[in-house]
């Protein structure tokens, strides 16, 4: 009797993951989808937001590390900053250590930080609301889930750095 029940859990346990899988490419695509929007409400495009959200998190940091972080040529990150700095969203400054080097700087007085607010604040609110009806238990499954499959997937795009390499 006991082998009837090993196999319901077994099958019990095989959908779960395989539920998960779909949702986590669900997830992983209306995440891609909400960037894009949001990155459009912008006037940038997914690149230029992406370098945003990067410099939010980082600070100011020399272009070629936001190349290396974006996995883009320092060709590409110029035409990037360049779009940037017309949206008044960062400027360039010659590092200070290194004349040679120039460093990016998210706007002053936190324009960047504030667009990005002003449009994903709605979500950041929803979200909250979300995570605050789980238990503390739940949220420390979620997160070591989360932070164990985002170094996964650093792994497997390893040409790729991560902004928490910074």
């Amino acid at each position: 009797m006991s082998t009837v029940v090993d196999r319901r859990k077994r099958d019990t346990h095989r959908r779960q993951i395989e539920t998960l899988a779909v949702e986590l490419r669900r997830l992983g695509g209306n995440l891609l989808l909400n960037h894009q929007r949001e990155a459009e409400r912008l006037g940038l495009n997914p690149t230029d937001s992406r370098a945003v959200s990067i410099l939010i998190e980082t600070g100011p940091i020399p272009a070629g590390r936001l190349a290396e972080l974006m996995n883009l040529t320092t060709g590409a990150v110029t035409g990037v900053l360049d779009r940037l700095e017309a949206a008044d969203l960062v400027r360039r400054e010659s590092d200070t250590e290194d004349r040679r080097r120039v460093l990016v700087v998210p706007a002053e007085e936190g324009k960047a930080a504030r667009e990005t607010e002003r449009l994903f604040g709605p979500l950041a609110v929803s979200f909250g609301a979300l995570v605050r009806s789980y238990s503390e238990e739940q949220l420390e499954l979620i997160l070591d889930f989360v932070t164990r499959t985002s170094a996964l997937l650093r792994e497997e795009t390893a040409e790729e750095p991560s902004v928490q390499e910074v």
